[in-house]
């Protein structure tokens, strides 16, 4: 195993996905692992965490005098921007770049402005959060129907990796109808050749956000916040496979359960597969 893991190549372009199905060895083996991160700053990058959802547009210096205001904690900015960059979060407002891009990579054009999006697999989109452990952390992605607010697909990892998010979205592509645009940010994950060449196998329209355009995921962002307050800042999750088995229980009731005001009190389940609410006539207004 040990031989066939120092096999994978990041830098090939056969994504790595490919490469272990080739070499024969499981995916999650070949990420990155974390590098060492003590007790003090797991505990931190959870404050941080929760600083960042409740006011996403501060950065370091404000989150900095935040951990002094609430947990009275004396923390030098440097050591907050590591961790930021570590968490992967930066401060949204407009001009500010909210991922690490990579120059490299090419840039689409963003496709959503005065769009009307009023069906479903019109558009989809995707997204990266931090997940704390109780020892440890680790990286959610999601693909999400922008129309109907389901999640279709999702996946966790150690690691900042394309994989994962590759992963995430093919198995999104072989459970339901191609969409005719997918969007995301500027990541380096979402703009790398290994994921936009997936998308363009399928004909599927490329759109990215364009620089400060905050509000153009709202809606995953939102996700990400009934997530973390209502499952993962709840329980403090020991293993891999409790954070998994935690986190799907939440996206099932989610898409089955969660009824949305903007969805006319239905579930995003009923509004994607055009169910009936089951609400009675009169209170479903």
């Amino acid at each position: 195993m040990a031989e066939r893991k120092q096999k994978i190549d990041r830098q090939h372009g056969l994504p790595v996905i490919h490469q272990c199905r080739v070499l024969n060895i499981s995916r999650s083996s070949a990420y990155r692992k974390q590098s060492e991160v003590g007790s003090e700053d797991i505990e931190l990058m959870r404050k941080l965490d929760e600083l960042h959802l409740r006011h996403p547009f501060k950065g370091s210096r404000r989150l900095r005098d935040d951990l002094w205001d609430d947990h009275k904690l004396q923390i030098n900015r440097k050591r907050v921007q590591r961790l930021m960059r570590l968490m992967d979060i930066r401060a949204l407002y407009p001009g500010a770049r909210t991922t690490r891009p990579n120059h490299r990579h090419k840039i689409y054009p963003y496709l959503l402005r005065d769009l009307e999006i009023a069906q479903v697999n019109q558009v989809w989109c995707t997204d990266i959060t931090y997940i704390p452990m109780r020892k440890g952390f680790l990286y959610l992605v999601a693909v999400m129907d922008w129309h109907s607010r389901k999640i279709l697909s999702w996946r966790l990892s150690n690691s900042l990796d394309t994989a994962p998010c590759i992963e995430a979205l093919e198995e999104a592509l072989n459970h339901h109808d191609v969409p005719d645009i997918f969007n995301t940010d500027q990541g380096c994950q979402f703009t790398s050749e290994q994921f936009t060449g997936v998308l363009k196998k399928h004909g599927i329209k490329i759109s990215m956000d364009g620089k400060g355009r905050w509000m153009d995921n709202v809606f995953i962002e939102r996700l990400w916040r009934s997530l973390k307050y209502e499952e993962v800042y709840l329980k403090a999750y020991d293993s891999v496979a409790d954070a998994t088995f935690g986190i799907d229980t939440w996206m099932t009731f989610y898409n089955q359960s969660r009824r949305h005001a903007s969805l006319n009190r239905m579930t995003p389940d009923q509004v994607y597969y055009d169910q009936p609410s089951g609400l009675p006539i009169a209170a479903s207004g």
